[in-house]
């Protein structure tokens, strides 16, 4: 079989390109978030200084505001590409709770199978939510940002101080993905690579289910 043949295509370009846009302006936005929160806590704790971007809360918003609108327009683009090209229905949907359950218990037995260029239901379930979380990030954002502009935001969210609340639980919720997101980079360290080159071996899929029998 020729070398080219003996791979397949896992991530198209776009995909990954906009993939580690947002890993980097996620990154950006929780450092520089978590200085805008220090200057200003809302919990009886406050991050590390070194776990923070900026220097200053001038320079920390500064940052976060530059990550935000990269951020938004990375993910207009995923979802413009995802929508058009049927990406994201491919990948992502449907999420069933029959399997979502069954997947889910695999997981936590680290028993779960992973298909070469295909979603399991505990990862079609995961990045749905963190796409949710994203909106939900923006819209608290902007009724913080312009609490007087946007006064019906604000009301919407339960006033300037939930908003801030909502805000704050929404990044946890991020940073809790990407936490999770990098275990399972960790446990199956070969799906790494296909997210720089595209591509991915074919017989990798029979490499994970022996792995899986043999753990069995």
């Amino acid at each position: 079989m020729p070398d080219s043949q003996a791979f397949l295509v896992v991530h198209p370009l776009v995909v990954r390109v906009t993939h580690w846009i947002n890993a980097f302006a996620m990154v950006c936005m929780v450092m520089s978030g978590w200085a805008i929160y220090n200057a200003s806590p809302i919990f009886p704790f406050r991050f590390p200084v070194w776990a923070t971007v900026g220097g200053w809360l001038g320079g920390s918003i500064a940052w976060h505001f530059a990550a935000m609108w990269l951020l938004c327009a990375n993910g207009l683009l995923y979802l413009a590409y995802g929508v058009a090209s049927g990406h994201l229905r491919r990948k992502l949907l449907p999420v069933r709770a029959r399997e979502l359950a069954r997947d889910a218990a695999l997981a936590l037995r680290l028993r779960l199978p992973h298909e070469t260029g295909k979603y399991n239901a505990v990862q079609r379930a995961l990045y749905l939510l963190v796409l949710l979380l994203g909106v939900l990030l923006v819209a608290s954002g902007l009724s913080i940002w312009k609490p007087v502009q946007l006064s019906w935001l604000t009301a919407l969210f339960g006033g300037f101080d939930f908003a801030r609340r909502v805000h704050f639980v929404a990044m946890a919720g991020v940073v809790g993905f990407v936490v999770v997101h990098l275990l399972l980079v960790l446990l199956v360290p070969r799906t790494l690579p296909p997210m720089v080159t595209g591509r991915a071996r074919r017989n990798a899929q029979r490499i994970d289910q022996a792995s899986q029998r043999t753990r069995a």
